[in-house]
């Protein structure tokens, strides 16, 4: 407890509380094990059952029933993202979703929030790479208002002017903030290293230069083309069976009609990288240096996927991971390093990351190459791998306990084209990996060659050393990179004014 917190006990009661204190501070360290408990069994999980129809418009519903409470999330997904940002217009897609309850043919955005309020919910949008969705979670008897609120919101939007120009600011502030962090320079970089100028390669959020070139008229096309019912899904996921279910989408989703003109064709994800495999953003005068370190992942529904999830919560999934045993617990290089591993549509990345002072950045480089030449060339032991198979199962099984996070769920399957089936048999697979599929993802994926390190800080402090450790290295300044272009070089092309 604080001096500042104490001071507002009376006198007796602050002699109290010092007093259990110290005896629990005392009980505790006389009780402290020596070492960290076995990890228990593999956590169970509760799966709903789950069941889908398609309407008659191309519609496609999933629920997922859960009876234990009177709460329903209805999500509707469009299986178009930020991959269909066109060039020069990065983040396209996220300003659409952006303002779906900004306003509709009949409701402004404060009516939209009141009526929303009224029922008990709120609406949430947002963008990945391969979808967009709006999504709001009410009790069970409200839901048929809030389906078609739902409705309205997705299939009538207005796109106001002063809503695409106030959300335009925000977006570029949020931006402007993100340019100004090594973090920020290091992931913007890195993505462009793994995808180069492919559709996964750009900002999903926007550049400084594509958010001021954004038009209505964009906004309007890119919301005709792709906003359509055999381009959707509609997830349930709560107090409500596949009959109701259907009854309510009909109702709400039966008259949006589809374009007679065909989805155009997406672009290549993935595409050719013309950075070098090392790369220094230079940020002069900032306390710490972003590492990160790339390699090209791989696609949802490869076959190596569950070896490739439980390969990346060994080096990087989490407090015990290598990573940050070695950077952070065991060096004291870092506040916290870990890894991700990106498994999209058509493709996905591995990145790893850590921040650190500037002085450090080329040690904590070399750790991070060095734990995926470990993982590459040895088996993981039996303890350590069953204490991070527990790490992914808990953290699965938690994320279906909320009706919202099991709406996710089951959308990470179904937009995927994958069957509904593996909702289930996910935590088996799991566990069904072993230590030598792990070793085989880590040398055909994680080897030290294709890797991609990016390095953002004040170069002064490392750039030198880092460019003695790894010969092919190239220099950016932060103030002059141009995150439109794959080479991040500004271009004629990338240089044209906004569109009035």
């Amino acid at each position: 407890m604080s001096a500042a917190n104490m001071k507002k006990f009376p006198f007796a009661k602050r002699v109290l509380v010092t007093a259990l204190l110290a005896c629990s501070a005392g009980a505790y360290a006389a009780d402290a094990p020596s070492a960290l408990p076995e990890p228990g069994p593999a956590r169970k999980a509760n799966i709903p059952a789950t069941a889908e129809k398609t309407l008659a418009n191309g519609l496609r519903i999933v629920v997922a029933t859960r009876r234990a409470t009177p709460l329903v999330t209805t999500t509707l997904y469009l299986r178009s993202g930020a991959e269909v940002d066109p060039p020069r217009l990065a983040g396209l897609a996220a300003i659409t979703a952006g303002l779906l309850d900004k306003g509709t043919a009949t409701r402004s955005a404060p009516q939209i929030a009141e009526a929303a309020d009224s029922l008990g919910g709120s609406f949430n949008t947002g963008t990945g790479w391969d979808s967009s969705s709006a999504d709001i979670t009410v009790t069970t008897p409200k839901l048929g208002a809030a389906l078609d609120l739902l409705a309205d919101i997705v299939l009538h939007p207005k796109f106001a002017p002063e809503e695409i120009d106030r959300l335009r600011k925000q977006s570029l502030d949020n931006l402007q903030l993100e340019l100004s962090e090594p973090k920020g320079l290091a992931a913007l970089a890195a993505r462009r290293a793994v995808f180069g100028d492919g559709a996964y390669g750009h900002s999903a959020d926007g550049t400084v230069s594509s958010l001021p070139r954004i038009t209505r008229n964009d906004i309007v096309r890119l919301h005709d083309t792709y906003y359509r019912p055999d381009n959707a899904l509609l997830v349930f996921a709560g107090d409500i069976d596949l009959d109701q279910a259907t009854k309510l989408a009909e109702s709400a989703f039966g008259a949006w009609k589809n374009s007679a003109t065909p989805l155009p064709a997406i672009a290549a994800a993935g595409g050719k990288s013309t950075l070098a495999p090392a790369v220094v953003v230079d940020l002069p005068g900032t306390g710490q240096a972003a590492v990160t370190l790339a390699h090209t992942g791989i696609a949802r529904d490869a076959a190596d996927y569950y070896p490739g999830i439980v390969a990346n919560a060994v080096i990087g999934g989490g407090y015990s991971s290598r990573l940050n045993q070695e950077i952070r617990i065991k060096r004291g290089l870092s506040y916290g390093a870990g890894s991700s591993l990106a498994t999209l549509r058509h493709g996905g990345a591995f990145v790893a990351s850590a921040q650190t002072k500037n002085p450090s950045a080329v040690d904590v480089a070399g750790l991070m190459l060095g734990e995926l030449d470990r993982l590459s060339t040895s088996e993981v032991p039996a303890d350590e791998f069953a204490a991070r198979k527990a790490t992914l199962s808990g953290n699965y099984a938690f994320g279906l306990e909320t009706t919202n996070s099991l709406a996710g769920r089951v959308a990470s399957f179904a937009l995927y084209g994958l069957p509904l089936s593996e909702l289930g048999a996910w935590l088996d697979k799991v566990q069904a990996v072993t230590p030598a599929q792990v070793q085989v993802f880590a040398k055909t994926h994680l080897g030290r060659d294709g890797a991609m390190l990016v390095v953002a800080g004040d170069a002064k402090q490392f750039a030198d050393a880092l460019a003695k450790a790894y010969p092919k290295t190239a220099r950016y300044e932060a103030d002059k990179i141009d995150f439109d272009s794959a080479d991040l070089k500004a271009s004629a092309a990338t240089k044209g004014a906004p569109k009035k």
